[in-house]
């Protein structure tokens, strides 16, 4: 249920593409969501097929691209993949210090709208 209010901003994010450029229909939105969202593919694209009811992007395809966890050792420097459950230290030096670098967000990469007619 969490994806719910993601989906209602990433909607009004990919409309507001669309009536800047004249008010064309979205064909396609691509979209980027990090494993460490937890958000599931599956439920954003239903909740958008909901909520893009009656607009300009109804109908259109959601493109998702996974990114993978990252987090960088605040102490030794050493870069390594994560996944949830989070590490408790760095696989290198063991510091608790821990600086997520990558997967923790969800972005509109690309919007595609229809050809002007």
């Amino acid at each position: 249920m969490h994806e719910l209010p993601i989906t209602r901003q990433l909607l009004k994010h990919i409309l507001e593409v669309a009536r800047q450029h004249g008010g064309r229909r979205v064909r396609a939105a691509h979209l980027v969501i990090g494993d460490l969202t937890s958000y599931m593919d599956d439920a954003v694209q239903f909740y958008f097929d909901i909520l893009s009811r009656g607009t300009l992007a109804e109908g259109a395809r959601l493109v998702i691209r996974r990114e993978p966890g990252q987090a960088r050792c605040l102490d030794c420097g050493h870069p390594f993949p994560v996944t949830l459950p989070l590490p408790l230290g760095c696989p290198q030096c063991k510091s608790p210090r821990l600086e997520i670098t990558g997967g923790d967000a969800c972005r509109l990469e690309a919007v595609e709208l229809e050809d002007a007619s």
